[in-house]
């Protein structure tokens, strides 16, 4: 249990979706209250989602051959098979749009020169926004781009949970603080050094803007590789 959610802990903190959309929140007038109620939201699913799962178990894990311990594993595994499944989409979306835009660029070639300036104008308008976003609307953002997927498989893992041991509440906190550990290094970045993390930060989203596609194909597919490969093997052996 604990490799698991070590492994979905770091998969969900290096997911770049709320990364990019709380680079935009911190970047903010109102920014580091907005990534505070970012960060809080976030948490707070995690938690919750944990303590439902432990409320249903009463914190005792099933014996292994019943069937809410077989149930967990059957939902790990469409959890998994979800994933790479997702990912292979992802994989043959970004595909076409890069045929599209590849196709596209030749016609594109006397606009150059006016491109830099579309994209900045873009980039100033999505800031002016975040300048009026309040932090109900960060928290309603950081539940929104939670990847429940992830989140899912973390709470089909935990379903082994057993507090009567300390080692699983220590797990637990891990993967909390591993899956947001990411929004808080930025969030401290920008408390103590504003103007230099807004600038390294904005510099951060748009590498992810170009590069996101890769980056979620990869932690997709790996992450539901191993979540089908581990529940597979369990599975067999509580024939």
């Amino acid at each position: 249990m604990v490799l698991d959610l070590l492994l979905i802990g770091l998969a969900v903190t290096l997911f770049p979706l709320p990364i990019m959309a709380f680079v935009l929140v911190v970047s903010g007038s109102r920014g580091v209250r907005n990534g505070l109620a970012f960060i809080f939201a976030w948490l707070a699913c995690l938690v919750t989602v944990m303590a439902l799962v432990l409320l249903l178990t009463g914190g005792q894990p099933p014996p292994p051959r019943s069937p809410p311990s077989i149930g967990a594993l059957v939902a790990t595994l469409v959890i998994g098979l979800g994933l790479v499944v997702y990912s292979e989409h992802r994989r043959r979306r970004s595909r076409r749009t890069a045929t599209g835009a590849g196709a596209a660029a030749p016609v594109a070639v006397e606009g150059d020169a006016a491109a830099p300036e579309a994209a900045s104008a873009s980039g100033s308008s999505v800031t002016s926004r975040m300048d009026e976003a309040t932090g109900w609307s960060a928290a309603g953002l950081a539940v929104l781009l939670q990847p429940w997927g992830m989140v899912s498989a973390a709470a089909a893992t935990v379903v082994q949970a057993d507090l009567s041991h300390p080692q699983s509440f220590l797990a637990l906190m891990a993967f909390c603080v591993l899956a947001t550990s990411t929004l808080l290094a930025m969030e401290l970045y920008m408390v103590f050094s504003p103007r230099k993390a807004q600038s390294v930060l904005l510099g951060l989203r748009g590498w992810l803007e170009r590069h996101k596609d890769p980056a979620i194909v990869v932690t997709c597919l790996l992450l539901g590789l191993w979540l089908v490969a581990r529940s597979l093997y369990q599975l067999t052996g509580t024939g």
